[in-house]
């Protein structure tokens, strides 16, 4: 039954400043990507080039730029591009699949390269915003997003600063981009309705050629009713965590603890996965994704992303930016925090295709492997031992952050040095529960 279903990825959503308890815009997303596929952390510097020379991305070249912007994000390890991530500029994106009418190309940008490109050449949400309009205009989408099977997707995108976020929604070279008011999310549906702020310049033409849509008569044009298919994707894939994620938002203002509860959601289950649902009952599409082989979370990000005082830089501000990730599943793994400037522990930026390439993300999967043996016991046992983990270490980094000094050359040796004291300890923790969890 599960072989009827495409595979779907993933779940983003954004809280700004009036809609979160500590003044701070939230982002945050879960990739759901095949259940084997590591998805090594990636930091890539800032650095110069020369404008116009030839840039590979996955499957075709684009033109670089003469700047691109410092990064950190997941990666799929047999790809160029990211499947979340945040740049120095305090730009998180998020890319998700959906399905619509238009044909997809054999060749062309994945969403993964959409989402690094975004990153590196984004000063801003609206910059980075341009950027994808762009290049989806010019190169389109298209290639296959999986390494042993060729199916090419379309793509939408969330794209937040600290100020300001927007969904952006691609059928093919066709898109709809609508402003987040005050809060925000996505999954692997079309959400833009009438309410988009603009259009392609031949988005309603083309619709209206393909009888999508009715000639003009008045009526506002809506995206989502002219370009959704469910034909390929039926809506319980979505509908279900697309309605958790906009529950959440709209439940009051949240809080970083609050985002993480939400990207762990199991619906009844809460935070702890509980087995069960058929694949025709949208409880089996969780946020927090079990549902091989359709999709599972294979990486977790949220961020917070302070405003930078007025004058000053976003390198010199008194607040850093902290990327929270976990690796795999979010209700097996904590979130432990990194920041764009300091060097990632090598663990955490190593994997490949197989377990014996080593590296972080393999034994987190190692550890959920034994805790899916029995989620009954298993589960709430593995939850409640990094639970007790986490919440300590959010604190600790609070007041670290608090402690740090003004200006990103300042802040570089210190910020390394606590992310590395973060991930030996939270490598002993692994080992520890998964000796533990496999004697249940």
């Amino acid at each position: 039954m599960l072989s009827q279903f495409p595979r779907v990825s993933c779940d983003s959503l954004v809280a700004l400043a009036p809609r979160t308890r500590g003044g701070r815009a939230i982002f945050a997303k879960n990739s759901d990507r095949p259940a084997g596929e590591c998805q090594p952390l990636t930091r890539v510097a800032a650095a110069d080039h020369p404008r116009g020379r030839p840039l590979r991305c996955q499957y075709v070249e684009v033109e670089q730029v003469d700047h691109t912007y410092a990064l950190v994000g997941a990666r799929p390890a047999w790809l160029w591009g990211l499947e979340h991530g945040l740049n120095e500029n305090g730009v998180a994106i998020g890319n998700h699949t959906i399905f619509t009418r238009d044909a997809v190309a054999d060749v062309g940008l994945l969403g993964m390269d959409l989402v690094r490109l975004g990153l590196e050449r984004g000063g801003s949400a609206s910059e980075a915003i341009e950027v994808l309009i762009e290049l989806i205009e010019r190169y389109g989408q298209g290639g296959s997003g999986y390494s042993d099977t060729t199916w090419p997707y379309h793509n939408s995108f969330l794209v937040a600063d600290s100020n300001e976020a927007f969904v952006l929604e691609a059928s093919a070279s066709h898109w709809a981009l609508k402003r987040v008011d005050g809060a925000a999310s996505a999954s692997n549906q079309t959400t833009i309705g009438t309410d988009w702020e603009r259009l392609c310049h031949d988005t309603i033409e083309h619709a209206i050629a393909r009888d999508w849509w009715p000639e003009p008569t008045g009526v506002r044009f809506d995206f989502a009713a002219a370009y959704r298919s469910t034909e390929t994707a039926p809506p319980v894939i979505s509908s279900g965590r697309y309605a958790t994620t906009c529950r959440a938002l709209s439940a009051g203002a949240l809080d970083l603890r609050g985002v993480m509860r939400v990207m762990r959601d199991h619906y009844d289950g809460g935070d702890v996965y509980r087995p069960g649902a058929m694949p025709d009952d949208e409880r089996f599409f969780s946020v927090c994704m079990h549902a091989d082989p359709v999709g599972t979370t294979t990486a977790s990000m949220v961020v917070e992303l302070a405003p930078v005082p007025a004058g000053q830089r976003r390198a010199d501000a008194a607040a850093p930016l902290i990327y929270w990730a976990a690796l795999t599943n979010p209700c097996v793994a904590p979130y432990l925090p990194l920041f764009v400037e300091a060097e990632l522990p090598a663990e955490l930026a190593c994997g490949g295709a197989d377990a014996d390439g080593g590296g972080a993300w393999w034994r987190f999967k190692a550890l959920l492997t034994e805790v899916e043996k029995d989620f009954t016991r298993r589960g709430p046992y593995v939850r409640a031992f990094w639970r007790d983990f986490e919440e300590p270490l959010l604190e600790e980094t609070v007041r670290f952050v608090a402690s740090m000094p003004a200006g990103a050359d300042a802040r570089r040796g210190v910020e390394g040095e606590f992310v590395a004291s973060v991930w030996e300890r939270a490598s002993t923790a692994l080992d520890k529960v998964t000796a533990e969890v496999a004697a249940l």
